[in-house]
């Protein structure tokens, strides 16, 4: 697996992360849900998870908060609030950023996986884990995600899966064992994914 940018980088990175989840939610009173929708939709997402020294190491967390926020509503910057007590937010950005850096994946990919109302929800348990066991929990959706990916294309179709096994020439068994994770697709012959795809109408990485 390729990290997003130099381990150098990642403590900082998790420090700047998570405490602009806290104070966005602590000092700013906003709902972490909607706020989390807005870093996700700024130019600040997709530069953080590339690793840019200027947003990772340049801003502090409280910065990058208050960046985000005024990007959508007019607010004068509070003054700096340092707490000891370590929020489910605090732990929430430290958790994400850890596992985008260590995944490669986009913010926005992650937050499919694991909607960050979901990754609060895994506070009380992980919290006090090692980061890996919260990185293998990801690791498993991620595999759950794409099992389910090709179901959901069929579905928006509306075909059934003999159906779509005539319009492909795949055979029938294949499709159900693709669909019941009992084969993966990422080890398919390429002209079956091809032949699927075009059955489809979509992109090959869109199965893969």
């Amino acid at each position: 697996m390729t990290c997003s940018y130099d381990e150098t980088l990642l403590y900082k990175a998790q420090t700047t992360m998570a405490h602009m989840l806290d104070t966005a939610v602590y000092l700013y009173d906003q709902d972490l849900t909607r706020f989390y929708d807005s870093f996700l939709a700024s130019e600040y997402s997709r530069r953080f998870e590339s690793g840019e020294s200027a947003v990772i190491a340049g801003m502090s967390g409280h910065e990058l908060a208050y960046a985000v926020i005024s990007e959508n509503e007019e607010l004068a910057m509070k003054g700096m609030d340092y707490s000891i007590d370590r929020s489910r937010e605090y732990w929430c950005g430290w958790s994400l950023a850890y596992y985008q850096w260590y995944s490669g994946r986009s913010f926005r990919y992650i937050n499919r996986l694991a909607p960050i109302d979901e990754v609060c929800g895994m506070y009380p348990v992980y919290h006090e884990m090692d980061i890996r066991q919260f990185s293998d929990y990801l690791d498993e959706k991620d595999i759950e995600y794409k099992r389910s990916a090709f179901k959901r294309l069929r579905a928006y179709l509306g075909i059934s899966q003999r159906e779509l096994a005539q319009r492909s020439g795949v055979p029938l068994r294949t499709i159900q064992q693709y669909e019941q994770g009992q084969k993966q697709l990422s080890h398919a012959r390429a002209d079956v994914v091809v032949s699927l795809a075009k059955a489809l109408y979509c992109r090959i990485e869109d199965l893969i």
